[in-house]
């Protein structure tokens, strides 16, 4: 908790704080006149927007498919299931930065360059996602209930909505909260594929801090703004992800 107190700290001061000999650890007086500056320095409305449009879709996405493609691979029965997901874990061990040309290229050739849809599009699945909700499914969910289920007639999608979701509901919660908080904290790809005008708040603390000079009371002053949604997400989640975490933990 130190370093957000400490952040919070010196966005509440002024940088002749940093030259003192013993730097203060009480909050100062100038948190709104540094917030102010940060909103006049770069359009951070328009960043803030950018990046809960863009993490809410990925979160949404990656939970809905990944629940659905978990639940092919941990209870429906078909040839290469395994080898599949083989494959699948198998793309963890290849470095993102090795895919950032071919994608660039791939966006400018579909005419995505510049939009929020070319950070969305490529983060709307996972293998972590899929692997996270693979595991969750295959060892929350028993098969007799599937089993029973469709003994009843539900179909694929029936079973999914109604026995899979609901069991891996916590689950479902902390993948959500985790890949909200990658695509927040990304910084590489939305840098290279959207203009500074349209960036994220990570491209707009980014400029904040550019310059010959580096006004730290501003750029943290941005960082105190840019944390402040994931606090108030883990808020909302945190009876849910603490269940998702302790799930599985005591058998019983």
């Amino acid at each position: 908790m130190f370093p957000l107190y400490w952040t919070f700290v010196m966005a509440s001061s002024d940088n002749s704080v940093l030259s003192e000999t013993t730097p203060p650890l009480v909050p100062g007086g100038h948190l709104f006149d540094n917030i102010s500056r940060v909103f006049d320095s770069v359009d951070f409305w328009v960043a803030i927007r950018n990046s809960l449009i863009i993490s809410s879709a990925v979160a949404l996405s990656n939970v809905l498919f990944s629940s659905l493609a978990g639940f092919a691979f941990a209870k429906l029965r078909f040839p290469g299931r395994d080898a599949l997901m083989v494959v699948v874990i198998a793309t963890l061990m290849v470095p993102t930065q090795l895919g950032i040309v071919p994608l660039y290229m791939l966006m400018s050739d579909i005419g995505l360059y510049g939009s929020l849809w070319a950070v969305i599009l490529p983060g709307m699945v996972s293998a972590f996602g899929v692997f996270w909700m693979r595991q969750a499914i295959d060892e929350g969910i028993p098969d007799e209930l599937v089993e029973a289920a469709r003994v009843d007639g539900a179909g694929l999608f029936l079973i999914w909505w109604k026995v899979i979701v609901p069991g891996v509901r916590n689950t479902a919660s902390v993948l959500g909260l985790f890949v909200f908080m990658t695509a927040w904290n990304d910084f590489f790809w939305p840098l290279v594929v959207l203009p500074a005008d349209n960036g994220t708040v990570q491209t707009a603390l980014n400029q904040l801090a550019a310059g010959y000079y580096t006004d730290y009371a501003l750029m943290l002053s941005g960082a105190v703004l840019a944390v402040i949604p994931l606090l108030i997400l883990f808020a909302l989640l945190a009876r849910r992800v603490i269940a998702g975490v302790m799930s599985g933990a005591v058998k019983g």
